[in-house]
């Protein structure tokens, strides 16, 4: 009889692209990691413009994928499906699924096949999101190592695990300044917990792993996140920490065109010495007219913590200037906190310089995101 077919391989998104460096941005004395990561597009097909984002496909760290198969008793080469296909549990874990964020129906399973009561117990506890539940924010080996009576059939606890997501970053150059090359500003993730040093996905293995041999798959997601049409709006860029990337791109996409002309960034980190990201090109632009103005908070440098808001609130009436000029918002960065201080800072301009009460300050920053002229890339 003939052999059976092998199952189709799942779709595999994205084009294979190489990662050629990931130098670090910040100094000595800094207690962030944040890496300058350069990749190759030649040959890929993939096309971006400043304002766009790069999803990428990272691997899970493979210490922590031997330390999974070690507690599970299993060999990297068990056959096993995820998504209908075949393959090594190596390669699922790897790269086709999330172990860093068991999802309840995870802990659902161990809760029922645990063999010991009290570990049934526990997972329960931690499946309903009770407080004081242990091991608070697991992950898979965590659960494996703290409940070793729970033992689900293995397939049926890959079944229970999220797809691994690829991760996305705003794109932080121009391809007229760089060629076929795309430019990264990635915040290194890394914590100890319980004794263990936990690695965010991406961030670690393009820091610590990523090397021109193994390609990484990748996407562009196009954005709405545009400069203006017309290079004589006025633009007005927030972006604190790593949300400076699509600025610079921005910015170093001007440079190309030789455009000059009302530029004003809001930049802000811990300290300039060693936090200040692409501080020597971004004071370059600033001498050559390709910005025009540069607004600076330094959050552990003087008595106060200073952010990029207090400085807005300072220059509230040039800001509002600028803005009944027809200038373009835009703000980057981290959603929960900064973005909201932001916007509250934005409103409170129109408070104070446009003598508007709370609900039509709440208003106006309504119709300028509907016009377009108040632009958010945040996460």
């Amino acid at each position: 009889a003939p052999a059976a077919a092998a199952p189709p391989a799942p779709a595999r998104k994205g084009v294979p692209i190489p990662v050629l460096s990931a130098t670090r941005l910040t100094g000595e004395g800094s207690d962030k990691d944040v890496r300058h990561v350069v990749l190759d597009l030649a040959g890929s097909g993939l096309r971006y413009e400043p304002g766009d984002s790069l999803a990428l496909h990272c691997p899970n760290d493979p210490a922590l994928v031997a330390a999974v198969i070690a507690a599970l008793r299993a060999t990297p080469e068990t056959p096993v499906r995820v998504a209908g296909a075949e393959m090594p549990l190596g390669a699922a874990l790897s790269e086709a699924l999330d172990i860093a964020r068991p999802l309840d129906r995870t802990l659902d399973l161990l809760a029922g096949a645990a063999t010991h009561a009290p570990h049934a117990a526990a997972l329960r506890a931690l499946a309903d999101g009770e407080e004081g539940a242990e091991p608070e924010a697991a992950d898979l080996l965590d659960l494996l190592e703290a409940f070793p009576s729970a033992r689900p059939p293995l397939q049926a606890l890959l079944d229970s695990l999220p797809a691994l997501k690829p991760r996305l970053y705003s794109i932080a150059s121009s391809p007229l300044a760089v060629g076929s090359r795309v430019e990264l500003c990635v915040g290194v993730v890394r914590e100890a917990r319980r004794g263990r040093v936990r690695d965010g996905v991406a961030s670690c293995h393009l820091a610590f792993r990523a090397t021109p041999e193994r390609p990484l798959r990748a996407e562009i997601q196009t954005s709405h996140f545009r400069l203006p049409a017309d290079p004589a709006t006025p633009v007005i860029m927030v972006g604190p920490g790593t949300g400076i990337a699509p600025f610079r791109a921005f910015l170093q996409h001007r440079a190309a065109q030789g455009i000059t002309g009302r530029a004003w960034l809001f930049f802000g980190d811990r300290r300039r010495a060693s936090d200040f990201l692409f501080g020597a090109e971004i004071e370059a632009w600033r001498a050559q007219g390709v910005l025009s103005r540069l607004s600076l908070a330094w959050s552990r440098e003087g008595a106060r913590k200073d952010y990029v808001q207090h400085r807005m609130q300072e220059e509230a009436a040039d800001l509002w200037r600028w803005l009944q000029d027809g200038a373009h918002f835009y703000v980057c960065g981290d959603a929960s906190r900064m973005a909201k201080d932001v916007d509250a800072a934005l409103r409170a301009v129109a408070q104070t310089e446009g003598g508007m009460s709370a609900e039509q300050a709440r208003d106006w920053v309504a119709a300028l995101a509907r016009q377009g002229r108040y632009l958010r890339d945040v996460y």
